[in-house]
């Protein structure tokens, strides 16, 4: 071979090395946009092993660096480019990794927990997509951390001779926190705490805190639950200033005051709440007319009457946004003067109400509407119990009426279901408690007809005063308002919930048109049987968030074209702001600041999302200190979730959830088939399912966590 061609071939071969180190060089850079690099470190980070390519590294960055693609600093090489970077909050989902959550129609970002860059779950981040192969999921980088989700976390505090430690009582917060043995205050071993970070985690991956309140002794009812609320970063407490603003506002009602309300007084009118209910915020009234209709009203709690814009009360109520309503405990939107006394419509007193009054045939139909402000004097106070009792037998206070006006809920109900509303019924657990907060049972909430029979009213009411204010203005632009909106199920998911449900012989069409009618017959086909509340919690996370939004949108769930949240004043400040809209309206003013109404509909909806889970934390608390007493007894479950690390179980007697884990199943060694649902053994080819009917016991409870492990229980003969 001659030494020209040997030559040609020598450099081919030195372009493709160079080629090569060129793109991995760009590559490693532009990962690491932020940092410099030195030749040896380059080097160490190709982990090449063959000389050549190693000799070459030099060469290639001074190409590089003449070419524009990369800067030298003195020896130290970095990436020219600034990539594009997603922002969103972290979820962090396990110590191994990580997501950026992205909007609902982009993949979430896959973030290993060594590119995490010290963020924690819930921080706002700046992430740099990695490239990945084609149909892999995304995977990316912590950049920037632009806002801390939170400085205090709730834990459990544990010495040692030199320094002490928080244990998170969150589960997506991985890291221990350091405490110094001079900033603990008074708190003693196993006593939870409020931790305040005073350094964020660097380069020894260990945040450091003081403790700023002790709340008391781990596993103390008062304790948790303390725990609980500031974990969700709930008020303790109204500020000395609101209780006194609240104090003032005068309980008498004026004539002057009279005069411009519509008088209900004399017209039958009573409330139905829970047996333990200390605010009644709707009442009905009800009279027969003399052309054969029904003139029902529906009247709620004049909350605004009360609490004006700009007072003390008003910006409280908003930061609140909600009630809370916890399994020992309410924590209240307005103090107790307002909620329990000048709002609650309590029986034999008159009460100032802002109402909705319908003109109804024996059909039910609306023939004519009424809004506006009234005065009431509510006749008897119900329980649901009472009511139950009359609408069952016919005997007791008011039962005719109950009865008719029980039928008449039935008639709206029933047209609701054929408009297609879907009749989501899932099961809610309710504890019964000692004088200590312990829990001595778990007993399944019941809904009858008088349940039934008021929501079908306020239902009622939160529609038409909706459909009212969108259909003031025609042929213009909508007057601004509050709307409670529910879009259809996300197909991804519904096609997913439909798989899970052939599991168990019952089918879903997954057809936009076709969803309401199909969901309402499978839903009526498990009620009663074991796979009921499982099948209804899928179903449940399969539809889309209802929210609340100046979007004049449809509900989904309830088949309304139109639909709104007028009816709970005392407890939610969306009704609030609908009162304050609704009344503007009828006096004939201009369309409100929509950007204004916007925001704080996006405001509520994020508090109402921290409300629910700070509820479900202290329910998964009551039921995770429940089973600590009956470790012993065999459960029938129902597996409600298949993952990689461990398989969870739904107990069909107490609706608690617990997770077999995978390193229990010791009788082999079991692959997880995503596709499928399900664990298979690799060896006795034994699967456990979505969906299977299973015996478990509990091994283990962790009260922090609030996690219930649990183990399989063998059947014998």
């Amino acid at each position: 071979m001659s030494k020209k061609k040997r030559k040609k071939i020598r450099k081919g071969k030195s372009d493709g090395i160079q080629n090569k180190l060129k793109a991995k060089i760009i590559s490693l850079l532009h990962q690491n946009f932020d940092k410099e690099y030195s030749t040896k470190e380059i080097t160490k980070k190709l982990g090449f092993r063959r000389k050549d390519y190693n000799n070459a590294i030099p060469m290639v960055l001074s190409a590089l660096t003449q070419e524009g693609q990369i800067l030298n600093n003195s020896g130290r090489y970095k990436s020219t480019q600034r990539p594009d970077l997603i922002r969103g909050k972290l979820d962090h989902v396990n110590p191994r990794f990580a997501y950026l959550l992205t909007p609902e129609d982009e993949d979430d970002i896959y973030i290993k927990a060594k590119d995490l860059n010290f963020a924690i779950d819930g921080d706002l981040v700046d992430v740099m997509v990695i490239p990945t192969r084609a149909g892999k999921r995304p995977e990316g980088k912590v950049v920037n951390i632009i806002e801390r989700n939170k400085d205090q976390f709730v834990g459990r505090i544990e010495f040692s001779p030199r320094f002490a430690f928080v244990v998170a009582d969150n589960r997506k917060i991985h890291q221990d926190i350091f405490v110094p043995l001079d900033k603990t205050s008074s708190a003693a071993h196993n006593d939870k705490v409020i931790v305040k970070i005073t350094q964020w985690p660097g380069h020894d991956k260990s945040p450091e805190g003081e403790v700023k309140m002790v709340l008391g002794k781990a596993g103390d009812n008062n304790a948790e639950i303390h725990s609980i609320m500031a974990e969700f970063d709930l008020p303790f407490e109204f500020p000395k200033e609101i209780e006194e603003e609240a104090e003032k506002i005068s309980d008498k009602i004026t004539k002057k005051e009279i005069a411009k309300r519509r008088d209900f007084r004399e017209i039958l009118t009573f409330t139905i709440d829970p047996e333990d209910a200390k605010d009644f915020d709707d009442a009905l009234s009800f009279e027969k007319l003399e052309n054969g209709n029904y003139e029902i009203g529906i009247h709620i709690a004049d909350v605004t009457h009360y609490v004006q814009p700009g007072s003390l009360l008003e910006k409280e109520a908003y930061d609140r946004a909600t009630s809370v309503y916890l399994v020992d405990r309410t924590i209240p939107m307005l103090p107790e003067r307002l909620s329990n006394g000048l709002c609650s419509l309590r029986p034999r007193e008159d009460k100032l109400t802002f109402s909705a009054v319908f003109e109804i045939d024996e059909n039910s139909n609306v023939l004519k509407e009424w809004f506006g402000r009234t005065i009431i004097h509510s006749d008897r106070r119900f329980t649901y119990e009472d009511a139950q009792a009359s609408i069952e037998t016919g005997v007791g206070d008011l039962a005719p009426e109950l009865q008719l006006i029980n039928g008449l809920a039935k008639k709206l109900r029933k047209e609701r279901f054929k408009k297609g509303a879907v009749n989501f019924e899932s099961t809610e657990v309710k504890f019964k408690l000692d004088e200590k907060g312990r829990p001595l049972g778990v007993i399944p909430k019941i809904r009858k007809d008088a349940h039934k029979l008021i929501e079908e009213f306020m239902l009622l009411a939160n529609k038409q005063v909706a459909s009212y204010v969108h259909d003031i203005k025609k042929d213009k632009e909508r007057n601004t308002f509050v709307y409670r909106t529910h879009d259809y199920p996300d197909p991804e998911k519904l096609n997913s919930f439909s798989s899970f449900a052939k599991r168990f012989g019952h089918s879903l069409q997954t057809e936009e048109t076709a969803i309401s009618k199909s969901l309402n017959k499978l839903l009526d086909e498990i009620e009663g049987k074991p796979e009921e509340n499982v099948l209804q919690q899928l179903a449940i996370r399969a539809m889309a968030k209802a929210k609340y939004t100046t979007a004049a949108d449809i509900h989904f769930g309830l088949a309304f074209p139109h639909y709104t949240h007028f009816t709970s004043p005392i407890r939610r400040y969306p009704d609030m702001m609908v009162h304050r809209l609704l009344q503007h309206y009828l006096d004939s003013g201009k369309s409100a600041d929509k950007q204004e109404y916007e925001e704080k509909c996006t405001h509520s909806s994020e508090r109402e999302k921290r409300a629910a889970d700070a509820e479900r934390a202290s329910i998964k608390y009551k039921q995770v200190e429940f089973m600590q007493g009956v470790e012993d007894k065999v459960f029938e479950g129902i597996i409600s979730g298949v993952t990689e690390w461990g398989i969870f179980i739904e107990i069909v007697e107490t609706k608690c959830e617990g997770m077999v884990r995978m390193v229990d199943l010791k009788d082999d060694f079991y692959e997880y088939d995503e596709k499928n649902f399900r664990v298979i053994g690799n060896n006795n080819k034994k699967i456990y399912a979505l969906g299977d009917k299973v015996k478990v016991q509990v091994k283990a409870t962790d009260i922090d966590r609030r996690t219930i492990d649990l183990i399989f229980v063998e059947e014998t003969d």
